[in-house]
Parts: structure tokens; sequence; C-alpha cells
């Protein structure tokens, strides 16, 4: 029996939220290490792969190498080879021969397996420090591959071809390939259809081990992708985005993988506040407290979004977001606190009927008026006499000799009576 660990997109040095919290990028380090010591380390499993995209960029500073070093030597230590390729994140750029993969792998923290200058798989060479396949003590072939984009179904035919060629294994064959499959997420361009990836099958791939899409899915008993090591956004919360690290055991019969969450992950939690045309500013203010208070211990140290949806009666600009978004962040002790504003203002309605004539212009004005202020929640109540009130205005100041004082004075006498 063989185990080994199935890990992708761990996306070290990630920093789409550092302006929220620049600690953020610290979580895929910790979510990284934990998931390994967990279920690479403690469960001893043979080996580890990681399918591409170990790093956010190309480009990294020293401190993400520092990183990628302190894990990676932790699974070394205890005797666990790392095989990887690159990912469309972490790959050669063009015209470059190099990469931090390829410094890892000359320092023997992992085994990059990739097909050489010409794209022929060769066996491992390690006084090289290369090669695009290796067979491992355990009796399992690892096969490695590079990031392809939009010539990936031509480099899988190539690759077929070249894995029938290969002498026979000892056990069972491993690729790695950092690439979707089409239907797993949506508004995904360019991912693969299955038939395309059959003839990896054909050449005698016993598990595909992907990686690229942020989300777990297995098809059939040979392909596999366990999704990111963390979320990379909001949207990829366990709820509704399962993903992890896959742990699979090689014996009789297909592939047994299990994907495991159970290690350090930032908690993601998402809310949504459904409002009314009769939600006052103030009202919906109280509400968004209240949800806090109700969920405060899920909400500390984690990574919260509350959308409000629905229509409103005020405009957007009424409500002050950014301002709000920090009291709640403060109040529910939330690592990072998102407040969205989804909600549409009430479109008002006109009445008459379509057929019936016109009605005098002055009808029509204060009807617009009457609209316009029950759109308004603190005004809906009062829309009609309101609009009265508008109408009189509007006649005052069309007058040629319109004096403006009085009528400040008069609109002030009104407030006193109301």
């Amino acid at each position: 029996m063989v185990r080994f660990l199935h890990v992708a997109d761990v996306h070290l040095g990630f920093n789409k939220y550092r302006q929220e919290n620049p600690n953020r990028t610290f979580d895929f380090f910790t979510a990284f290490d934990s998931a390994l010591q967990t279920y690479a380390i403690e469960a001893q499993v043979d080996f580890v792969l990681i399918a591409g995209d170990l790093f956010e960029e190309r480009m990294i500073t020293p401190g993400i190498l520092n990183q990628a070093e302190y894990v990676l030597d932790k699974v070394r230590s205890a005797g666990i080879p790392v095989l990887a390729i690159e990912g469309n994140h972490d790959n050669c750029p063009y015209g470059v021969k190099s990469n931090w993969l390829r410094y890892l792998c000359e320092k023997d923290y992992l085994y990059l397996l990739e097909p050489d200058e010409s794209g022929q798989l060769q066996p491992w060479d390690a006084e090289a420090a290369r090669g695009g396949y290796m067979d491992l003590p355990c009796g399992v072939r690892v096969i490695g591959s590079q990031w392809y984009g939009a010539s990936a179904p031509r480099a899988i035919q190539q690759l077929a071809s070249q894995i029938q060629a290969l002498p026979p294994a000892a056990g069972a064959t491993i690729l790695l390939f950092h690439h979707g499959l089409e239907g797993q997420v949506s508004r995904y361009q360019g991912a693969l259809r299955y038939n395309e990836l059959l003839p990896l099958r054909q050449a005698g791939v016993d598990y595909l081990a992907l990686g690229h899409i942020h989300r777990h899915y297995a098809v059939e008993d040979w392909i596999f992708n366990p999704g990111s090591v963390e979320a990379n956004s909001i949207q990829e919360n366990q709820q509704q985005n399962p993903r992890g690290v896959l742990l699979v055991t090689l014996d009789q019969g297909p592939p047994q993988a299990e994907l495991k969450r159970d290690y350090w992950q930032r908690p993601i939690h998402r809310y949504t506040l459904t409002l009314t045309p009769s939600d006052t500013v103030s009202h919906i203010e109280s509400q968004l407290q209240q949800l806090v208070q109700r969920h405060r211990s899920d909400m500390a140290e984690a990574i919260v979004e509350v959308t409000l949806k629905g229509e409103v009666g005020f405009e957007r600009g009424d409500l002050s977001v950014r301002s709000l978004q920090g009291e709640l962040q403060e109040a529910a002790n939330a690592f990072i606190f998102r407040l969205g504003f989804a909600a549409t203002p009430v479109a008002y309605q006109t009445y008459r009927d379509a057929t019936a004539e016109p009605p005098p212009r002055a009808q029509i004005e204060e009807q617009v008026f009457t609209d316009l202020l029950a759109s308004v929640a603190e005004y809906r109540d009062r829309a009609e006499p309101l609009a009265k009130v508008l109408m009189h205005i509007k006649e005052d100041l069309l007058q040629p000799n319109a004096n403006i004082p009085d009528l400040y004075q008069w609109l002030a006498d009104l407030s006193l009576e109301s």
C-alpha cells in the first residue's frame, strides 16, 4: 500500500487583501505549513505532490522564499520526497530558463519534474537535478509537465505518446498536470474537455494530479483536483467551495483520494441582509449591529462579508458604507470585514391609465413629486402633503417678483407647525 499527499495552488505570497489586513499574506504560509505537518509528516506519507502554483508570483521576496524553505525543510527532514511542477503563477517567463522552483530543486527541497528543452520526458538525473519523471522506491512512477496554457490539448497528445514509449513502471503511474477540467467552475475560459484528457488514461496514467481550479473535484476514478490550500477569495469559502488537500491511498483497485480540510485555515463567513423600501438608514444600521452581536463568536478573527440586497427607500450615498464597515469590524473583532451594498433604490411608479386623457400638467408634476417622496422611506407616510408643499414652493419661485427670504420664513413656520 502506498499513501501520498496531493497539494495544489498554495499561492505563497498572495497579497490581494494587503490594504484591508497585510497579515492576510501570512495565512497562506500558515495553512501550507499546517496541511503538510498534519497530512504529510504526521500521516507519514510516502511522498508529496505539488501540482503547480506553489507561489503567487514569479518574482517573490526573500521572506516568501523563506516560507517555502521552512515548510519543505520540515518535510525533507521527515524523509518524505516532494515532487512538483510549475503552474501558471510560478512558471518560467518567456525566454528565461530558471525560476524559484528550479532554485528549490537545486537546493534539494523538492524535485521539479518537467520535460527537457525539446519537450521529451527523460528519467530523473540526480547529478543534474533534472528530469521529466521519477520512479520512486515505493514502486510509483511520477511524471511531470509544464504550464501549457492554450496549447494544452496538443501537449496532452505528445505526453500520451511519450508515456506509452517509456519503460514499464513497477506500479501505478501518476501525472502532474496544472490545468482545469470543463464544467467544474462557471465563467472559466480555456478549460479542457474530458475527451481531451482521455489519451492520458489510455496511455497508462492511473492518477491525474491536477491543479489550477481552486475547488475540489474528482472525475471517475482517475482525475483528481484538491483545490487551493487556502482561500484566494471570499467566494472560496468552505461552505460553497469545498477545497483542501487530498490524502491518497494506492492499493488494490482504483485510487482512494480523501479530501482533508481539518488543518488551519482562516475562517470565512458570508451573510446576506435583505432590505425593504420601508427600511430607513438608521434601521439598517441597527440590523447590522444586531447581526454582528448574534454572530460575534463566529466573526472573531474571521474574514466576514455582509451583503445588503433588496430595495431601499434612499440613495446609496445616504448610507456611509465605509465608516459603517469600520465600526462593524471593530465590534465583530473580525480579521477582515467587508460590507457590500447590492440593494437598489425603489423605483417610483405612476398610476395614470395610459388609455385615458392626459391629466393637466400641474397634476402630473404633483404626482411626480408624490412618487419621488414615496420612494424615500422617511417621507413615504407624508408623501402627498409634502408634494403639495413642493408645488406651492415651485409656483412661488416662478413668480416674477418671488421673495426668497419670505419663502424661507414660510417654510420655517410650516416646519414648526408640523
